[in-house]
């Protein structure tokens, strides 16, 4: 049975960035637009991107080492607040993610939580709720409310990296993160050793603490998720099987299958994959020979003693939901700016007389736009043509952002 959530505990909310200063920015600027009532931000980041946004009161250090698990050990080293929440620079928040995902808490058995997490169009699912195997793989449940679980057969439930939080005294009980796992399940390892340490205790899923998850390009992938190199998957993935008695078999099969996907709607040369796979059977015998030790855990000093907590002062800002035509978008965008400037929070839907699929972003300016057809798919599970009029639609989509949010 799950409990109430009750007023989420002070918070720390850790953001890694390195060489995507665009995508930081608006993770950033999306994150000013919480509800939560006590929550500070850790910034580790790149020489270049680690003075981003002057104007907020954030925990800053410059990190530029390609190793994310170093760089969130060294992120939790600075959080004060008794939960710490996970966000990638490519995602951006929805108005209350913060809230939402730590007001579990209040209940001393959860130690984790996890959200909801759409894909780059702001709308269809990337990841919802899931339980994580002993090779790496995540099995989707069929969950779509708020709930609490413990392992099963000692498998927990999959926090994934860019939509998570946990208790900071958790993470300091089993070590952090490994930096064996430099990219690619580090937070897994995280999942699978905090079950083993902790067996009772409960991982909170929460579907209305939901981010959008860009899948901005960087050193492993390029545009549109196509892999550039995939040793460090391979590496990681081997080290995981080995420490936690799982197999390599999946791990070969969906990045073949990843491969393929991309071959055949055109992003990935197909005289690329030969090459590719090459690269994941070399990572494979190098995580192989590294094995499966676990880490001892960090000296006390780094973890017990948390600096002082640096809250973000925010506020609940009014909604204002603009719509109209596609043509008429730059009053309408003059409009928001005009809106967001005196502080609100801002939904612009632009329709066009078809069927386009809808895409949702937080705009450079300050708002939230939403494109697509006036009988276009939004929602996941919607067919190809949604059949309503101009003002059932407009009902439909304006108030989706607070609705996201709410607890």
């Amino acid at each position: 049975m799950v409990q109430p959530p009750g007023r989420p505990p002070p918070t720390s909310v850790v953001i890694v960035s390195r060489h995507r200063p665009q995508a930081l920015a608006r993770c950033l600027e999306a994150l000013t637009r919480q509800s939560h009532p006590d929550f500070e931000i850790v910034l580790v980041a790149d020489p270049d991107a680690v003075g981003a946004r002057p104007d907020l009161p954030l925990k800053r250090l410059a990190f530029d080492r390609a190793n994310i698990s170093e760089a969130r050990n060294a992120g939790i080293a600075l959080a004060a607040g008794e939960v710490v929440a996970f966000i990638d620079d490519d995602a951006l928040a929805v108005p209350g993610w913060a809230e939402a995902l730590t007001a579990p808490f209040a209940d001393p058995r959860v130690l984790a939580a996890t959200g909801f997490t759409r894909g780059p169009d702001g709308l269809s699912w990337q990841a919802r709720a899931e339980r994580m195997t002993r090779s790496g793989q995540a099995l989707a449940l069929d969950l779509d409310r708020p709930a609490l679980l413990a392992p099963e057969a000692g498998l927990p439930i999959s926090t994934i990296g860019t939509n998570c939080a946990f208790r900071r005294d958790a993470l300091a009980a089993i070590g952090g993160f490994d930096p064996a796992f430099a990219y690619h399940l580090d937070e897994s390892d995280v999942n699978m050793r905090m079950a083993a340490r902790f067996p009772q205790a409960l991982t909170a899923v929460v579907p209305r603490a939901q981010v959008i998850h860009g899948i901005a390009p960087g050193a492993a992938r390029a545009a549109g998720n196509v892999p550039r190199d995939l040793t460090a998957i391979g590496r990681s993935a081997a080290i995981f099987a080995a420490r936690h008695g799982g197999k390599l078999d999946w791990t070969r099969h969906s990045q073949r299958r990843r491969l393929l996907r991309h071959m055949v709607a055109g992003r990935l040369d197909p005289f690329a994959v030969a090459p590719l796979l090459a690269s994941l059977e070399r990572g494979i015998a190098e995580g192989m020979a590294q094995g499966g030790t676990v880490p001892p855990p960090p000296d006390p000093p780094d973890w017990v003693a948390p600096p002082r907590f640096h809250r973000l002062e925010t506020r609940v800002p009014p909604h204002l939901v603009l719509s109209g035509w596609s043509w008429q978008r730059r009053r309408l965008r003059a409009e928001a700016a005009r809106a967001v400037a005196g502080g609100a929070l801002v939904t612009v839907l632009l329709l066009t007389p078809g069927v386009q699929p809808h895409r949702m972003l937080l705009t450079r300016g300050g708002w939230w736009e939403q494109r697509g057809g006036l009988w276009g798919a939004s929602q996941p599970g919607d067919s190809s043509m949604v059949l309503m009029g101009w003002a059932a639609r407009i009902r439909r989509e304006g108030p989706k952002l607070l609705d996201l949010g709410s607890k």
